[in-house]
């Protein structure tokens, strides 16, 4: 039997040495955030939790204990005859649950008992987050970001992918968000992840990259969606290297109705999302967008927002929050597509 206590610093720093990440929490902990590569072995399902919890506190913590136990007995049996059978004695997991205590300590004592060299993080995912927002600002600055600015519609989103398709670093926060970071831009099927959830990802992104080599990023805002962008490494891109991406606005127009092309074929939801401009643009002309859509005029729709909504002020606004953009080199790719990007992301690789 070998059942080691890790500390959760250690444990962000050898995710690799590992050949599985067990979380114990329930199914609803799991999907609010996990480690990167974690698979969900719950000791107790959000039901069993809450049938626990309901018996300690309306009749007392023995009888509750008693129950837990034949529940976690239960589900650590059904998840050892699923995922434990065809696995070789030198086969090491890492366990957690909430605060590294009972649920993941029952899992791992099986496990143990068994023979498998099992490692359990003190603290479980709660100091294993805090570890991880310790690391985070020194992972941010040991970076050197190439930030990719350009008018709604340029293409910084397709730029960004045929970097990374040619061999570039790329940190795609909008990806990792699910949000195309304007007032438009939440994705239909594609939930946004949670602030915890966004923060473990940023953080295993950035934890995987070379300092020697630049990293490519968006000039996003300090929210991408609902999800902020820690705070360290908006500073870190800010101060970064700028390059502004040019495309004609004809080219931009073409653009975003292919990106946003769920617009067009639900009318509906593309006039429920305009009424969040009526603050910004007023009732009167968002009701004139609406109709123009109803009518199927979608394309002057698209023109007009370029033109009144997400063009005026962006220089000043991308002057104000990246210092480097003053001194922007230019860069063009043809058109806006896909080959005319991986011509230009292959340029600037090649330039280094």
């Amino acid at each position: 039997m070998s059942v080691k206590p890790i500390p959760a610093a250690d444990a962000a720093a050898r995710l690799g040495d590992f050949d599985a990440v067990i979380d114990a929490r329930s199914e609803g902990e799991f999907a609010e955030d996990h480690l990167p590569g974690a698979i969900n072995w719950p000791s107790l399902d959000d039901a069993q939790r809450h049938e626990v919890g309901t018996l300690y506190k309306q009749v007392n913590p023995f009888e509750a204990r008693k129950r837990g136990a034949a529940l976690v007995a239960a589900n650590i049996s059904r998840h050892i005859e699923r995922g434990v059978m065809d696995k070789p004695k030198g086969w090491k997991p890492l366990v957690y649950c909430w605060r590294g205590g009972q649920r993941s300590g029952a899992l791992s004592l099986v496990l143990g008992q068994i023979g498998f060299n099992v490692n359990i993080i003190e603290g479980g995912y709660k100091a294993f987050r805090a570890a991880m927002l310790a690391q985070l600002p020194g992972l941010a600055e040991r970076l050197s970001y190439r930030v990719v600015c350009g008018p709604t519609g340029s293409g910084k989103t397709r730029l960004l992918q045929a970097l990374e398709a040619a061999g570039a670093q790329v940190l795609d926060l909008e990806d990792l968000a699910s949000h195309r970071s304007s007032v438009l831009g939440l994705i239909p099927g594609q939930p946004q992840p949670t602030q915890k959830r966004f923060d473990t990802l940023v953080w295993d992104k950035l934890r995987g990259f070379d300092p020697a080599r630049p990293v490519y990023v968006e000039s996003e805002s300090k929210k991408v969606g609902n999800v902020a962008v820690p705070e360290a490494l908006i500073a870190a891109m800010r101060a970064g290297e700028c390059l502004r991406l040019d495309l004609a606005d004809e080219e931009r127009v073409r653009l975003l109705l292919e990106d946003y092309a769920f617009f067009s074929e639900d009318t509906a939801l593309f006039c429920q999302r305009l009424d969040a401009l009526v603050q910004l643009r007023g009732r009167e002309q968002v009701k004139a967008w609406q109709a123009q859509v109803r009518a199927g005029d979608i394309e002057a729709v698209v023109r007009e927002l370029l033109v009144k909504h997400y063009d005026p002020g962006y220089a000043s606004s991308t002057a104000r929050n990246f210092k480097g953009f003053a001194q922007a080199r230019a860069i063009a790719p043809k058109d806006r597509t896909p080959e005319a990007m991986a011509a230009l992301a292959r340029e600037l690789v090649s330039a280094g």
